[in-house]
């Protein structure tokens, strides 16, 4: 049988002959048939871009807002693709984008770090008086923030007006968290003291800063704004107080998070699922299983109902922290009292297969997944991924990469890393060349590689005897703005 790397060697146009006259590998195959935006995805992806714009006039679609956004999904993670979809079927003479299409396709734009097309839409949003609305500018300046530019999204939310956005203290609230959720809290709460005699600050607001703090572990500035909060007439909600106890188990302040826990008792607050939540995963992740499974019993006595997020935080630290089996019997017991698992749960119970080295159990899970209708998300792919390389089975892990590259769930940043980094493991020349052509395909998919990355591909297909496929890289892809150090090719 060819091996799964000669396969995948011979998808891209830069393929290298390896051993001929071989048959061809085993694919997955579903037993179900795929969802008409699956489809639409896949044929997206297999077209070549100057052959797209006939594609799809020819093909015979009923174009729904719904079925548009659901295919931006399945492209999220292939963004030239996805904004070329977009920019075609704009053109389209019986639809209309909608302005959940331009948000989507806005936040690919500033993900790719394309702000000249993210300006364009926005421009072409509001001409057709779709936007943009508060959300299309909380997309905008996270992903700024993300990308290392806070200033300059200080700067977007002060324009908001400009293009007919009011700043109101929703909007500042918004800005606040996105700044605070990027480890940015100082940041914040500057802003916030430059600007809090310009909105009435609220509840949402504190909160937003408290858990800025508590996200950096600086538990004593999240106590001080709950302070300053009081002092001003605002009275702590659940959710500060929540919040603050989730900053306590975040900064390994277990004794501190329990006597904060017991005091929320006192003061008769009244204490949720989400309360319990918290302090069964801040228990669980200490070590203290034992207590956390003390606490989730304690709740049920208390009448509080144990939620899916709940079932999932104890799961997680059975893995982690007991056995994945006794997190399997946890697992069972919340599908027979009637909860339906979500993709985390799958997700953290198909971890604790992996990392029992049980990989058979955690495919199963995958499937079970599927046929509970919860598709697997791309951290759940990159986990079996990992552990299939981490395993020396790369042959398996490139399989499960080819299922995602089908159009079920596109490999993200993080997969490409992975499998470029497994390639490493034998070195053999065969592995090199898939680690060029994985080198390839990221970048056309918008994903920008590290120097590093780069360097190492470029080294292991020279020392491997392949200057014609490594000349082949530097030209193809000098262009994305992450040159290698100089090679003597």
């Amino acid at each position: 049988m060819l091996p799964q790397h000669h396969r995948f060697l011979r998808q891209t146009k830069l393929f290298i002959p390896l051993a001929p006259h071989a048959p061809p590998s085993h694919h997955f195959t579903t037993t179900t048939s795929p969802s008409q935006d699956i489809t639409l995805a896949n044929l997206i992806l297999k077209t070549d871009p100057k052959a797209l714009p006939q594609t799809l006039q020819a093909h015979t679609t009923d174009w729904t807002q719904d079925l548009v956004h659901k295919t931006l999904k399945r492209l999220w993670n292939h963004g030239p693709k996805a904004l070329q979809f977009f920019t075609l079927l704009d053109r389209h003479h019986s639809y209309t984008h909608s302005a959940a299409a331009f948000d989507h396709a806005i936040d690919i734009a500033a993900r790719l770090r394309d702000y000249k097309t993210l300006w364009t839409l926005m421009t072409r949003m509001k001409t057709r008086q779709l936007g943009p609305s508060p959300k299309t500018f909380a997309i905008v300046i996270e992903r700024l923030v993300a990308a290392g530019k806070p200033d300059r999204a200080v700067k977007v939310f002060l324009s908001m007006h400009h293009h007919g956005v009011i700043q109101d203290l929703n909007c500042f609230n918004m800005f606040l968290d996105v700044l605070c959720k990027s480890r940015r809290a100082e940041m914040a709460y500057n802003l916030f003291k430059a600007f809090k005699g310009r909105f009435r600050v609220d509840t949402i607001t504190y909160n937003v800063l408290v858990n800025g703090f508590c996200l950096i572990k600086r538990t004593p500035r999240g106590l001080e704004i709950m302070r300053e909060m009081v002092e001003r007439g605002l009275e702590p909600s659940l959710c500060t107080y929540n919040t603050m106890l989730k900053g306590f188990f975040r900064a390994g302040q277990v004794k501190e998070a329990w006597e904060f826990f017991l005091e929320m008792k006192r003061r008769k607050c009244e204490i949720d699922v989400v309360t319990y939540t918290t302090v069964v995963h801040g228990l669980g992740v200490a070590g203290e299983v034992k207590r956390a499974r003390k606490v989730f019993d304690e709740m049920i006595d208390a009448g509080v109902l144990p939620s899916v997020a709940t079932y999932n935080a104890f799961i997680q630290i059975l893995c982690k922290k007991d056995c994945v089996e006794n997190a399997n019997v946890v697992f069972e017991e919340m599908v027979k009292k009637g909860y339906l698992p979500n993709s985390t749960t799958y997700g953290v119970l198909i971890r604790g297969w992996c990392h029992a080295g049980k990989m058979d159990r955690a495919m199963e899970y995958m499937d079970r997944m599927k046929n509970d209708e919860c598709e697997p998300n791309v951290q759940t792919y990159n986990v079996v991924i990992r552990y299939y390389s981490d395993n020396g089975e790369i042959e398996k892990a490139l399989e499960v990469f080819e299922r995602m590259s089908a159009g079920e769930c596109l490999p993200n940043l993080d997969t490409y890393n992975v499998l470029i980094s497994a390639m490493f493991v034998r070195k053999t020349a065969d592995d090199l060349l898939v680690a060029g052509k994985l080198l390839i395909e990221m970048v056309d998919r918008g994903f920008l590689p590290r120097k590093f990355t780069y360097n190492r591909v470029l080294n292991g297909l020279l020392l491997t005897g392949h200057q014609e496929f490594a000349k082949e890289i530097l030209r193809l892809h000098s262009r994305s703005g992450c040159l290698p150090r100089h090679f003597r090719l």
